[in-house]
């Protein structure tokens, strides 16, 4: 049968949940499920509780494989029809500690640090050389296979693989399946709507920032004059409620618009909320500041709890939302699926870049991911847009060049970074973070 490789397998709970929903998937049961990682701990564990997986949910149909190491990567690959990318170069101690750490001492704070920001450019620019590597050897020994990416900065990250090389690549994000029902979810009206399937929705614009452009009922009824409603209703008496979501009600009531990301993510993309000048917006708007290094530390706290149960032989699995598998059913049967998919624009949006990665309703079939035109967002949309995309071109132009100039560019013209630092102050934290993660990423002049 086919072969799907999993780029760091060490992501146990994530490997679980791709390669679970693969084991599930009738034209996906018999194929070999190839592991990859540099840490052989986490290699060996996922290896384990795969293996178990495999007995448990799928009758040990699968053939399961390891791969450890930069000198066993090509082995890894051999012969892959998809390889799924979830790695984190540098991981959470010490790269991301750092990415926090080094700006709080400049006064910039941040929340999760891994999309855009400060933190985002420079995970970039850690990863993206790992995926050229990535790249060459798919290139070597499996040349027709699909990357479905899932590593963030997504918009970066694919957007290099997409323009620098000739890797047929899509990225894949978990927030536009839930987009909607966030939404209701926040201004109580998910009872009214228990089942989104009979709801025709529109989404289009960058990952983590794309936005709910039209949303109706089963009936054909436009939805948006109740959901401004609701949310105005929110803002203006938040004590009344306990979401944490305000930041993208705040969308809608600022700009029209319900974006696909969380409030904590979007509270880091603009110039508008996280402010040393004005404090008090980060207890109106409920802005969790270091919230992702809280999140890591409960992910691993979390991890240890269950490994016990998993390695012992206690997990099972039920098909998630995630699209790496419909996506591959698709491809490999030929019924067609519908995913928002991260993709280079040509043209799709009109008013957005065109070497910009859009993040647009797509089908997948056995011709592979064929992105859908949407024509122009609406002109705040995709303003709000812009000031994302001009980081994300000079990143990747950054990470391709090796040059510091374009590093310090992309961060002097970040919304957030700029709002609150001076242009010196930005070079000397960039000049800082370089000296940090020398060990992670090429040499820059």
């Amino acid at each position: 049968m086919g072969k799907i490789t999993f780029m760091g397998a060490g992501s146990t709970v994530f490997a679980k949940n791709v390669l679970g929903d693969s084991m599930l998937t009738p034209a996906l049961r018999d194929f070999e499920l190839a592991l990859y990682d540099i840490d052989e701990k986490r290699l060996e564990e996922s290896y384990t509780m795969i293996t178990i997986l495999n007995q448990n949910i799928n009758e040990g149909r699968a053939k399961v494989s390891k791969y450890l190491g930069v000198e066993n990567r090509r082995d890894a690959l051999r012969g892959a029809d998809f390889v799924v990318n979830a790695i984190q170069v540098g991981g959470y101690d010490p790269c991301t500690i750092t990415d926090f750490e080094i700006p709080k001492k400049y006064g910039l704070r941040q929340t999760i640090a891994d999309t855009l920001g400060i933190g985002g450019i420079f995970r970039t620019l850690r990863t993206i050389p790992v995926l050229a590597d990535f790249a060459e050897d798919m290139q070597a020994v499996c040349p027709n296979a699909w990357f479905l990416n899932y590593t963030n900065p997504m918009a970066m990250l694919a957007g290099f693989m997409q323009r620098y090389t000739d890797v047929k690549t899509v990225g894949l994000c978990h927030s536009v399946q839930v987009c909607t029902k966030s939404l209701f979810k926040s201004l109580g009206m998910l009872e009214e709507f228990e089942s989104f399937k009979p709801l025709r929705e529109k989404i289009a614009g960058i990952n983590h920032m794309a936005w709910l452009l039209e949303v109706y009922d089963a009936q054909g009824n436009d939805l948006y004059p109740e959901i401004k409603r609701r949310a105005n209703e929110i803002l203006e008496h938040p004590e009344n409620y306990e979401t944490k979501n305000l930041v993208r009600l705040d969308y809608i009531r600022r700009f029209g618009y319900y974006c696909t990301e969380s409030s904590e993510h979007n509270a880091e993309y603009n110039n508008l909320y996280i402010k040393s000048k004005y404090p008090e917006l980060i207890d109106r708007y409920r802005i969790p500041l270091d919230e992702y290094p809280r999140r890591c530390v409960k992910q691993i706290a979390d991890w240890e709890k269950r490994r016990q149960d998993y390695l012992a032989g206690n997990v099972s699995h039920e098909r998630t939302h995630e699209y790496a598998s419909y996506i591959m059913e698709a491809m490999v049967t030929g019924k067609p699926y519908e995913i928002g998919g991260n993709v280079l624009n040509n043209g799709l949006i009109t008013n957005l870049p065109h070497n910009a990665c859009v993040e647009v309703p797509c089908l997948v079939n056995r011709q592979g991911i064929l992105p859908t035109h949407v024509g122009d967002l609406p002109e705040i949309c995709a303003a709000m847009n812009r000031t994302n995309i001009n980081v994300q071109l000079l990143t990747i132009e950054a990470a391709v060049t090796h040059k510091k100039e374009a590093v310090y560019q992309a961060a002097m013209l970040d919304p957030h970074t700029s709002s609150e630092l001076s242009i010196d102050d930005i070079i000397a934290m960039c000049d800082e973070l370089f000296e940090a993660h020398k060990d992670w990423m090429p040499k820059y002049n």
